[in-house]
């Protein structure tokens, strides 16, 4: 990408978006396209060349989805299924009709098998049962990276897939019951402590293993994938570095002050029980992450309360 070129970033608003936008401002590029108009619904074909047309973007990253924690995901699948793959539908057959240079698809961990090999290689794609509780959005995702592949196959597009590992940072959903882990826990925590709670109810059993990006990142190795990168098949983005939920419980408690206690209610599911990428593939290409899970939570949580009134919850 060109200094000037035309960079549309769909879901500018979200989580990943917005740091897309962050990002690029921060390296000097200075044509960064959004859809600010209410006009846009980009579930819809019709609305999703009515972008195109308008906006004439050379390179697009697609970051524009409906995204919950386990919770979401498992109550909400048929809401998952179909606005994702409505989303994703419309705009990449819009960016093949319109000529783009470039498509970036941003994907999910969750596409990989529950059960597959540790760290997950990108070739275990398909190659096991899935977890349940989210298996409509990871069919989903897993969709839109085949579709990215077959339109590579039929019409030489040129779009690429990222598969990122838990995302987590400012302009995040804190939401009690649709966030992600991370987020969630902030939230617990933090409303805990000002409220003098001496205990906080977490789901599941404290167990899996989960590893954790800065999306601060994560958009660092979008925009370099997008200058770097330009093969078939997902890419995985990530730390490469996995915790179990307790060891994350207990970093949090430390960063955000409470003192309680913490009451584990197995009634809820766990969902997969260890989930770490292998990021040797983008790690080869010369890009790693940089933000320690420390200093992210810590800097998460400055925002946070900065943004308190603000904030989605």
């Amino acid at each position: 990408m060109k200094k000037n070129s035309g960079i549309l970033v769909l879901g500018h608003k979200g989580l990943v978006g917005s740091s897309i936008v962050r990002e690029l401002e921060k390296q000097g590029y200075t044509n960064i396209l959004t859809t600010e108009d209410v006009r846009y619904d980009l579930r819809l074909q019709s609305s999703a060349e009515i972008v195109m047309y308008d906006l004439e973007p050379q390179y697009v990253f697609l970051a524009a989805a409906k995204v919950g924690g386990i919770n979401m995901n498992n109550t909400q699948s048929g809401e998952m299924i179909h606005n994702n793959l409505a989303i994703q539908t419309s705009v990449i057959e819009a960016c093949h009709k319109f000529n783009v240079k470039k498509l970036l698809f941003l994907g999910s961990s969750c596409i990989y098998p529950k059960n597959c090999p540790q760290p997950i290689k990108e070739e275990y794609l398909l190659s096991g049962e899935m977890e349940s509780t989210n298996i409509g959005y990871a069919i989903a995702k897993i969709a839109g990276v085949v579709m990215c592949d077959m339109y590579r196959k039929q019409y030489g597009c040129n779009f690429i897939s990222v598969m990122p590992t838990n995302l987590y940072g400012p302009n995040d959903n804190f939401h009690l019951t649709g966030s992600h882990v991370l987020p969630a826990f902030i939230r617990k925590f933090h409303d805990a402590k000002v409220n003098n709670q001496e205990a906080v109810e977490l789901w599941g059993t404290g167990s899996p293993l989960r590893e954790f990006l800065h999306v601060d990142d994560c958009a660092n190795g979008l925009i370099f994938l997008m200058n770097n990168y330009d093969e078939s098949g997902p890419i995985n983005i990530g730390t490469g570095e996995d915790l179990s939920i307790k060891e994350l419980v207990e970093l949090m408690k430390d960063i955000i002050g409470f003192k309680g206690e913490v009451i584990w209610n197995s009634k809820y599911p766990d969902g997969t029980p260890k989930k770490q990428l292998d990021v040797s593939k983008i790690n080869y290409l010369g890009w790693h992450a940089k933000t320690s899970l420390r200093d992210g939570i810590k800097t998460t949580y400055e925002w946070f309360k900065d943004n308190y009134k603000d904030i989605r919850k």
